[in-house]
């Protein structure tokens, strides 16, 4: 590799909104991001489903489909 082209690899600190932290390495010291596993409504069973205007209903109707029962 060619010295003083590549940036310095050290440990860096992934802080999240919701306050977790973790350490790892990285060419950058410091990383905020806005949600994480812990927090992310999936992954904490807090998700909501949303039938978004019942599409699925309406396209079946729309051309002569049977509906899954």
């Amino acid at each position: 590799m060619k010295k003083g082209i590549h940036p310095e690899y050290g440990d860096a600190v992934i802080s999240c909104a919701c306050g977790e932290e973790w350490k790892t390495k990285s060419t950058v010291k410091e990383v905020k991001v806005g949600i994480c596993a812990k927090c992310h409504p999936f992954f904490t069973g807090k998700q909501k489903l949303v039938d978004t205007a019942g599409r699925v209903e309406r396209f079946r109707r729309r051309y002569g489909m049977k509906s899954e029962e």
